[in-house]
């Protein structure tokens, strides 16, 4: 058997000179490129200082001087003064911060403010027209699906967005899409009974409108 070394120094082609100097060809553009001047670069901003950003929340803009690494939750509760969205596990696992974005439900404390600008944010404190109170609250009332209410703002800010995406249509279905929000009372049963009485008043609602 010939040894292939021997062969390739026979024909005069060396396989690892060949592949050392095609890697070095496609290196040297890439390398030029990366270290060719820049123009027109605008300095870094410290990125430690404020900046300014407008929400608009339960439907009133709201300007607000911001780190920029401000979650939404600690926006609302911390600047804006409406505590009713809670802190619970910080990590986006409980739903007790749920609001909603363009009436998509979100975890606010997972939300960065800043990517919230310009957009409709929808509270706990924004559900109702005066004294009246959303369909979905007082349904929370007459089922008593809650106990010691602190996952209630998040519970019933979800399931209004719940409704709204069509996904309350049987007990499973709003399980289901109710599962991102905790109830360490157990409340549960309750909590699907509420879904059920105030999708089918929004049901009769839209009907009669």
């Amino acid at each position: 058997m010939t040894d292939s070394s021997d062969s390739s120094s026979a024909s005069g082609f060396n396989r690892r000179t060949f592949i050392a100097g095609a890697a070095g060809a496609a290196v040297v553009p890439i390398t030029a490129r990366a270290a060719a001047p820049v123009t027109g670069t605008i300095p870094g901003r410290d990125a430690s200082l404020p900046v300014e950003v407008t929400l608009v929340i339960n439907g009133e803009n709201k300007l607000l001087q911001l780190d920029p690494r401000t979650t939404l939750l600690d926006a609302l509760r911390e600047h804006v003064g409406l505590t009713g969205s809670k802190k619970g596990c910080d990590h986006g696992q409980c739903g007790a911060c749920t609001v909603l974005i363009n009436d998509r439900r979100v975890v606010s404390c997972l939300t960065l403010a800043l990517a919230a600008e310009g957009q409709q944010v929808l509270t706990i404190e924004g559900l109702a027209s005066g004294n009246e109170l959303h369909p979905m609250q007082q349904a929370f009332i007459d089922q008593d699906a809650f106990q010691c209410g602190y996952c209630t703002p998040g519970q019933i800010v979800s399931a209004v967005g719940c409704v709204k995406e069509g996904h309350a249509g049987s007990d499973d279905e709003i399980r289901e899409y109710m599962s991102g929000n905790i109830c360490r009372c157990a409340a549960y049963p309750n909590i699907v009974a509420a879904v059920k009485q105030a999708a089918g008043s929004t049901s009769s609602d839209q009907q009669r409108g």
